[in-house]
């Protein structure tokens, strides 16, 4: 992983580090381009320190890194910025941020999961398709490309090809009119797309099995760096946001998270933006509309958002 830094003032408060998704894309997806950047609008919330989770695509020497190697790299890097911070996990670096927190309950001051799948119980599309192919299937990609899962060959079987229709809704804008700007944004999201990530195989699979095919986090049978995983000992304040167009992880996916945690009612925050999955991080009125109320809400005593609720 490359620890990615964004400070601006005197960045004196609690850092808020974003756990970008480790799965065929980049962490630009945190940073696309000006005013489609959940960095830009955590710092126009007034977050001045944040930092992003860039997971490296991996060689044929990570092979057999799995995912307890991840959590210990985001523990690391979680002790580089300082403990205890805020956890904002994208996607599937949403269940790995409460795994995270649920493991290291005294590193964690705040939880946002944003799109991340948990409860896959609850169906998506994704979860749809991984449990309809055999696991010998997920087991030949690993064999195919020597213990690496080629990012490229995912991106082919998978079949996720974008329109520019499909990039002016994750981008929620018109693209269609020529300017420079427009093409600019086409041609950025068209080489983010093609710039793919590799996964070690073990990782691979272990995802597929673990949490989609088994859904052991949501059963509390998943173990992370050798301790069995009850969610309901996550206690901090959490916030869920869920696209409603999203068919990578539904709103009612996103938010069957709430009743596996410990976190009381008062604590637990949910939005939902008319958008699908990628809209939910590079989105223009997604970013300026629930990533502001998700920056406040990490500034705010949590106490006075009780009472408003509450009052509400």
């Amino acid at each position: 992983m490359r620890l990615r830094q964004f400070l601006q003032g005197k960045a004196e408060q609690r850092p808020v580090l974003v756990c970008a998704p480790y799965a065929l894309h980049s962490a630009l997806v945190a940073d696309f381009a000006p005013g489609h950047s959940l960095v830009e609008a955590l710092h126009k919330g007034g977050i001045d320190r944040v930092y992003v989770s860039d997971w490296c695509s991996a060689t044929p020497e990570m092979r057999n890194l799995s995912i307890d190697n991840y959590l210990a790299e985001l523990n690391v890097a979680i002790d580089e910025v300082g403990a205890p911070v805020d956890l904002v996990g994208l996607c599937q670096g949403g269940w790995l941020s409460l795994i995270y927190a649920a493991r290291f309950p005294g590193k964690v001051r705040r939880l946002v999961l944003a799109g991340a799948p948990v409860d896959v119980s609850t169906p998506s599309e994704l979860s749809k398709m991984v449990s309809a192919l055999p696991r010998p299937a997920f087991e030949q990609m690993v064999q195919q490309g020597d213990g690496v899962v080629s990012g490229e060959h995912m991106l082919r079987f998978w079949n996720i090809p974008f329109s520019q229709h499909d990039v002016e809704a994750a981008l929620q804008r018109d693209l269609g009119d020529g300017s420079d700007e427009a093409r600019i944004l086409l041609d950025r999201f068209e080489r983010w797309d093609r710039d793919t990530l590799d996964l070690p195989g073990t990782y691979y699979l272990e995802v597929t099995e673990r949490v989609f095919r088994q859904n052991q986090i949501a059963r509390g049978r998943f173990v992370a760096l050798g301790r069995r995983i009850d969610l309901a000992e996550v206690r901090v304040p959490v916030f869920l946001l869920a696209g409603e167009d999203d068919i990578v992880v539904p709103r009612d996916q996103a938010f069957a998270t709430a009743r596996l945690l410990g976190t009381q009612a008062a604590w637990l925050e949910r939005a939902c933006e008319p958008c699908g999955h990628l809209g939910l991080f590079m989105g223009r009125k997604a970013l300026s509309h629930s990533w502001r109320r998700i920056a406040h809400w990490l500034q705010a005593d949590i106490g006075d958002v009780a009472r408003a609720r509450i009052s509400a």
